[in-house]
């Protein structure tokens, strides 16, 4: 994901929070792993736990999975995910 895409979906949940909480709420659960995973991978080093590294690397990869998937549901009508407009700008 580009930070332009990053910035689209912080805007979009901004403005819809009350309608779609859970969606904002979600999407602020992703960012969290994110981050952890960015920030875990420096000690995991460190201390040599090569599964929290693994976790680690895999959490970098988390927002672009999770929009990728949550793409392929909405497609499929499995899901309604009314921010992926947002990403085409």
């Amino acid at each position: 994901m580009t930070l332009a895409q990053f910035e689209s979906l912080k805007v979009w949940h901004q403005r819809h929070r009350r309608e779609q909480p859970l969606e904002k709420h979600a999407w602020d659960m992703v960012l969290t792993f994110w981050l952890a995973g960015c920030v875990g991978v420096a000690p995991a080093l460190v201390v040599h736990a090569g599964w929290a590294e693994i976790v680690c690397f895999l959490l970098i990869f988390l927002p672009g999975t999770y929009v990728a998937v949550r793409r392929k549901l909405h497609r499929a009508g499995l899901v309604r995910c009314d921010w992926t407009a947002a990403l085409r700008r």
